[in-house]
């Protein structure tokens, strides 16, 4: 079982007047990736400026295709992509 974490940090200096909007779409994205067992967890940084998903049994090819359906990825400063094993 792979985990791919991804850290999403937003460019707060440029967020658009429908922010609430956008932040409502991405919630339901997320919610259904929940649903489909792609995503593991969803962390919100504590600087509020973005957020850390934990992505399971998908590859990093993947996981990038999923992260460009996101309406945050438009407004995103940076994206790190991390593989993570797990040690038992």
């Amino acid at each position: 079982m792979n985990r791919i974490e991804v850290i999403l940090t937003l460019d707060m200096e440029n967020l658009p007047d429908n922010f609430p909007e956008i932040l409502k779409e991405e919630q339901e994205i997320v919610a259904k990736w929940k649903t489909d067992g792609c995503i593991e967890h969803l962390y919100l940084r504590e600087e509020r400026n973005g957020a850390v998903l934990i992505f399971k049994d998908v590859d990093v090819a993947q996981v990038k295709e999923l992260m460009q359906q996101l309406p945050f990825y438009k407004l995103s400063k940076s994206i790190e992509y991390l593989n993570l094993i797990m040690q038992f």
